[in-house]
């Protein structure tokens, strides 16, 4: 139970109601307020709680006022004898539950085999489901050590019979296939001796080539990735060997075997646990594979216009400053025909500028073109020269699919392409039927043409063809109209939404807390808006921070925020705090948070097998853990006096460190954080995030990191959402370019911490109005600061009631079409219960709904319904002051966080030192996890010294408001590395 509870919810969910006070009865005070505490916890939690500890001080205080009694009685209840007993049986009448039986344990472990596995396969998931299905049976659980016993024990037989049952589909060929993944690259059936060295290379096998990265995107590294997945397409899985299983689920048997040893993986004694794991390796691995040649392909086509146009615009410049005269003779042209319209051309302009120089003139336009077909002709020489060579392996290991007939041309011409691959002939022969509609923009399509110089004809040149192909596929891939067989992000679309919507539609509505009939749900969003719109206009007048000016088609003008009070004794209060923690190691305290939370505990071996003692395992890690989280790197921190080896380290950053393992980590730290905070000195715990980007340094060798025009350098993306007070409750690692709206909502949706957001603050940039639209369906609001303020319209209700606005005016747009989002309402929803559910990533999904993809008739539902918020949200933020304070002190802690980054990160000047991309999202991660433990350990430390009365006194409403426990002036990131398990930075217990 969180330790933490504002009144509303105390009163929610702690109220003696008139029948639970007749059922108390009469008691000493200690046994009436304990046998009132076990009613409300267990109706509360569905199970009694195993020690009074558990029972937060809020909880105990607000029921025993309503008893006319002090929490102090509550010390004196007795947690054993035969008053509890009583106590307990008595509630568990009253309420009418009754104690799991050894039957009834025994029937929820078959039920969480048969109907909860594969689909939730997570341990504190599957307990959450175990303690809620039992709680729906009336039945009271087992305490929690026989608890986790049965659910690990359906977990373990649950896989035991997917090992046995997957071995068994396996024909034989594939199981030989799948032999040799893990055996020298050598015949199987050769006997050849093998040095040593040889036999311990693990270059030498296949496995290790088919885990290796993608590189960066060049012609090379798309075949090696084709050839990877020739491989794997080759090794011959049945199509249907994984069908239903959860993508997750696989992927844990995935990583199993990406980190086991190749001598376990080769033991004989395990062979339906090894052909499992190297079948699933295949099955995710080839799907990853899949996607990785997509991003390539895309990445390459983009890299090449970008060079294209770089080099075209250099020569323009060169054009432009060698022949300066060009612009002076423009002049003097339009100079004369002003000054003579009426005059004839050669009399005029003639003897102005000379015959034989307008002849030049055309002549160089004519060779020169426009810029987009300088352009493009650029683009077609390299990929002439030196690209084409991407399409052959492209086209032999992916099988590109659409659920549209409109593209089906597209599907058409890829076919044609594929078919005279291997022709010399430069040019398509004249019986070749050749798409063009719907495959070739019809700018392009004359461009296509050219003289063959065998017989003079204008015929199609393919490698123009296929150039222009690609193009039209790289856009639609991109909005998934065009999706590819075998890939996750790639995939079908329909694959995105729950296969069961139409069946299960009233309870996704209902969690979503929606109405299922669409005019309802649209009246309140037009009531909502028409609401606010007359708000604004009245309070135009006599609001000074906002004008509506007629300049530019309309303009909104805002006057900035006054400056508030500046804090004037948080300087103090943090000296105080460097005063009495004097340079404190950080080392030191990511060991007393882990002490104090045990969010070690989420690391696990990614192998199910543990054979270190807990304690060094727990010393190892955390060492592990500072060396990637400081990018000092683990050779650095292994040469401290802790006796742990450089392989050591090593070792548990292969078997225990995982992206899965780190968030859960950070959660851990998040709740305890959350948990320790004292609403006097911190306030109610906030229900809002700030969400913003930074971009980190890092070698640029892969598919992630990209150079970036807004932040001028190359790097990763990575996208934080912070909650009050500097608590960082989920990050991101992303590439430059990827849209922060979708990131956005990836984790206020995907976030595994206790708390609730029902806000988020972002920058332009992580606002849209596909995101409005998602973010209202989803339940939390959003609310940008918007950079382009002035340049903003706002919607109207209906056509014929803009008169009603009378102040508004010169920035009123078009109406809303209530009836396109009416129509579409039950899809908008499906896709929502998506991105709830985490069927597919907010990315993929929003990937469909861009400009890119203008014409999709959802895309326009989602945008007028995005609008329509948009509008209601704007005359929000321009009418109450509070909110424009409320998103910028929202928005100034995300740029707090970020300011921390470069002290914890310092290592090698915080540039990333790898191209492995999930090394590089586990640096980050593991940053993330030690400013998350520093924001923690500042939280107890600030509340000690403000423990004092004088303190106290001393702290103004300006101090509490600028008050935030993200401070490092006392902390030394740097030094030997030591770690004493046995000694504790002096905090209060």
């Amino acid at each position: 139970m969180k330790q933490h509870w504002d009144l509303h919810d105390l009163i929610e969910h702690f109220t003696l109601l008139p029948p639970e006070v007749r059922f108390l009865g009469a008691n000493s005070p200690h046994n009436h307020l304990g046998k009132a505490l076990l009613l409300k916890f267990f109706q509360y939690e569905g199970q009694f709680p195993e020690s009074g500890a558990e029972l937060p001080a809020s909880v105990v205080e607000y029921v025993a006022q309503q008893l006319n009694l002090t929490e102090t009685h509550f010390h004196d209840y007795e947690w054993e004898g035969r008053m509890i007993r009583d106590h307990r049986q008595q509630v568990r009448t009253f309420l009418g539950f009754a104690p799991a039986t050894l039957e009834n344990q025994q029937e929820l472990r078959a039920w969480l085999i048969h109907e909860v596995l594969p689909h939730e396969y997570r341990l504190s998931h599957l307990e959450q489901r175990a303690y809620a299905r039992l709680r729906s049976l009336h039945l009271e659980p087992p305490p929690s050590a026989r608890m986790d016993r049965l659910v690990r024990s359906a977990l373990h037989a649950y896989e035991q019979t997917f090992f046995a049952e997957t071995a068994a589909r396996l024909p034989e060929a594939v199981k030989l296939n799948l032999q040799q993944l893990i055996y020298h690259k050598q015949d199987l059936t050769q006997d050849i001796d093998l040095t040593d060295a040889e036999a311990d290379d693990p270059s030498l096998y296949p496995l290790h080539d088919l885990k290796s990265t993608a590189g960066e995107a060049k012609v090379s590294a798309i075949q090696k990735v084709a050839e990877r997945l020739k491989y794997l397409q080759a090794v011959g899985l049945p199509a249907d060997l994984f069908r239903g299983f959860p993508l997750p689920f696989l992927r844990q048997y995935q990583q199993q075997a990406a980190v086991e040893s190749l001598s376990h993986l080769q033991r004989r004694e395990q062979e339906e646990h090894t052909y499992t794991l190297l079948a699933a390796f295949c099955w995710v691995r080839q799907r990853e594979l899949t996607d990785q040649l997509v991003d390539l392909f895309l990445r390459v086509l983009q890299d090449i216009r970008l060079r294209a146009k770089q080099r075209v615009e250099r020569e323009l410049l060169v054009d432009y400053i060698r022949v300066g005269g060009k612009q002076q003779l423009l002049y003097r042209i339009a100079g004369a025909m002003w000054d003579n319209p009426d005059g004839i051309i050669r009399e005029v302009l003639y003897p102005l500028v000379g015959e034989e120089r307008l002849k030049a003139l055309v002549k160089e336009a004519k060779s020169k073109g426009t810029y987009r077909l300088s352009v493009q002709t650029r683009v077609s020489g390299s990929y002439t020269h030196h690209y084409r060579r991407i399409l052959p392996p492209l086209l032999a290991v992916l099988t590109f699919r659409s659920n549209n007939e409109r593209y089906q041309p597209l599907l058409e011409a890829l076919g044609v392409v594929a078919s005279y691959l291997q022709e010399k002939d430069p040019f398509y022969p004249d019986d070749q039927e050749v798409p063009l509609a719907g495959v070739i923009q019809k700018q392009w399509q004359s461009w296509l043409y050219q003289k063959d110089r065998t017989d003079g004809q204008r015929r199609i040149r393919r490698v123009r063809y296929e150039l222009c192909v690609l193009q039209s596929l790289r856009n639609k891939l991109r909005c998934k109209e065009i999706w590819v067989e075998g890939a996750d992000r790639y995939r079908n679309p329909a694959e995105d939404v729950p296969a069961d919507f139409s069946e299960n539609r009233t309870d996704y509505y209902a969690a979503l807390a929606l109405p299922v009939e669409a005019e309802q749900f649209v009246e309140k969003v037009r009531t909502q808006m028409t609401q606010a719109l007359q708000e604004l206009n009245d309070g135009l007048p006599t609001n000074p921070a906002v004008k509506i000016l007629t300049k530019g088609g309309g303009w909104i003008h805002l006057s900035p925020l006054s400056k508030l009070q500046e804090p004037t004794n948080l300087r103090y209060l943090k000296l105080a705090v460097r005063e009495r923690w004097w340079m404190t190691s950080l080392l030191d305290i990511l060991k007393e948070a882990d002490l104090r939370i045990g969010f070690s505990d989420s690391f696990q071996s990614l192998t199910g097998q543990e054979r270190l003692p807990r304690d060094e395992l727990q010393k190892r890690l955390l060492l592990c853990l500072f060396g990637l989280g400081t990018n000092t790197g683990l050779t650095r921190v292994s040469m401290g006096r802790h006796e742990v080896s450089y392989a050591n380290l090593q070792y548990i950053r292969r078997r225990f460190v995982s992206k899965e393992a780190l968030r859960r980590a950070i959660a851990c730290v998040i709740d305890a954080t959350l948990a320790i905070r004292q609403p006097e000195i911190w306030g109610e715990a906030g229900t809002w995030c700030a969400a913003d980007a930074k971009q980190f340094a890092a070698w640029d060798q892969n598919l992630l990191a990209q150079w970036h025009p807004r932040y001028r350098k190359v790097g990763v993306l990575v996208y934080w959402h912070v909650a009050k007070q500097a608590l960082c409750v989920y990050s991101q690692v992303k590439t430059p370019s990827s849209s922060e709206a979708a990131l956005m909502i990836e984790g206020v949706v995907r976030h595994c911490t206790a708390m609730q957001v029902d806000r988020s603050y972002v920058d332009t940039h992580g606002q849209s109005e596909v995101a409005f639209a998602f973010c209202h369906l989803l339940g939390f609001q959003l609310m940008p600061r918007l950079k382009n303020l002035h340049k903003q319209k706002l919607s109207l209700p209906d056509k014929a009631v803009g008169v009603k606005y009378p102040h508004l005016t010169p920035v009123l747009g078009g109406a809303i079409d209530w009836d396109l989002i009416t129509r579409h309402y039950d899809e908008m929803v499906k896709y929502a219960t998506a991105l709830r559910l985490g069927t597919a990533d907010a990315e993929a999904i929003l990937k469909r709904f861009t400009r890119n993809n203008l014409q999709h008739p959802l895309y326009k539902a989602l945008a007028e319904l995005g609008r329509a918020l948009l509008t209601t949200f704007l005359c929000s933020y321009l009418t109450h002051e509070s909110v424009r304070r409320e998103i910028q002190a929202g928005l100034n802690v995300v740029e707090n966080w970020n300011s921390a980054n470069s002290f914890i990160l310092y290592g090698r000047g915080g540039e990333i030192s790898t191209n492995d991309q999930d090394a590089q999202e586990i640096v980050l991660l593991t940053m993330h996890l030690l400013q998350s433990c520093l924001v923690y350990v500042n939280t107890l430390m600030t509340q000690e010294v403000l423990a004092d009365p004088t303190w106290r006194a001393r702290m103004t409403e300006a101090d509490w408001r600028g008050l935030t426990p993200l401070f490092y002036a006392h902390v030394n990131p740097y030094g030997t590395f030591e770690l004493d398990m046995a000694s504790r930075i002096p905090l209060v217990a």
